[in-house]
């Protein structure tokens, strides 16, 4: 009945008979939202909606829960267990359909900004404060995929070493903003940690080795600030000053300032040939 309500509300809507029939239809298909029953054959839907959670590649996924269970205790459980919401029955249709409608709207909203980070290059990791990976753009899971070929760090379990270090990584924030995280061949990644998004999420920015990103190579080649260092990475990759701005989150007018500094520290005197000096020094040449 209500996949027929979903489909005539203009939803597609695919049905599964248990738990662990569910968990594999979500990494066959990737839902924009789920809506889960509490009482299920095998794993009920609590544990179901926690090993959801605890998933990085479906974590950001909106769960509902539409049960029978009334009690006060039911309702926290589903919420403590990650759900967006929790619908009682007997349900009213109409109500569940408004929504799964705001829930799904949120939701892409939510996956638009995450795209843009991934759209932007931006190597970005966030934690709980188990040092569990909560989400990753694929630049930062690709940097972790490097320095550990044999653990999978969008998957809540990732090998046992790089979980170690990531706990660490937040754990050590008290103790200064930059980290590090380092294979067994002594291979390192620099995680420079940039703000609590809120109380259980922290946000760290990776690069290659101590210092060894793009815009360190650059900042030292020309004695750049670590903006201008960034806006002239920016630069070599071909975007206006009004992308720039919005990647770095400072004006155009600012990103125009940067320039001019930067064209007097490169000795040029426009955008392509800082592009042209950015670049040698990127690719090695002399």
């Amino acid at each position: 009945m209500l996949a027929e309500t979903m489909e005539a509300s203009g939803m597609r809507a695919v049905t599964a008979p248990d738990g662990q029939a569910a968990l594999h239809l979500v990494q066959l298909l990737m839902p924009r939202l789920i809506v889960l029953d509490a009482v299920m054959p095998g794993i009920h839907g609590f544990e179901l909606c926690r090993r959801l959670k605890r998933d990085p590649r479906v974590s950001h996924l909106p769960i509902v829960f539409m049960t029978g269970l009334t009690e006060t205790a039911h309702v926290v459980e589903g919420l403590q267990a990650g759900a967006v919401d929790y619908v009682t029955k007997p349900v009213i249709m109409e109500e569940l359909v408004a929504r799964v409608r705001v829930h799904m709207a949120n939701a892409r909203r939510a996956e638009g900004a995450r795209v843009g980070l991934d759209a932007t290059g931006r190597h970005l990791l966030a934690l709980d404060p188990d040092g569990a990976i909560l989400w990753c753009t694929p630049q930062a899971a690709s940097c972790l995929q490097t320095l550990f070929p044999h653990s999978d760090p969008t998957h809540a379990a990732a090998g046992a070493d790089l979980a170690g270090q990531l706990r660490q990584l937040v754990e050590s924030v008290a103790a200064g903003p930059v980290g590090r995280i380092e294979n067994q061949s002594g291979r390192r990644l620099r995680a420079e940690y940039l703000f609590a998004g809120h109380a259980a999420e922290f946000l760290f920015r990776l690069s290659k080795g101590d210092g060894d990103g793009d815009e360190a190579r650059l900042a030292r080649a020309f004695r750049l600030t670590e903006r201008e260092a960034e806006v002239l990475l920016w630069t070599a990759r071909g975007k206006s000053n009004r992308e720039m701005s919005e990647i770095l989150s400072i004006s155009p007018r600012t990103v125009n300032k940067h320039l001019e500094r930067i064209f007097t520290k490169l000795g040029v005197e426009n955008r392509a040939a800082a592009t042209s000096v950015a670049m040698g020094v990127l690719l090695g040449r002399d």
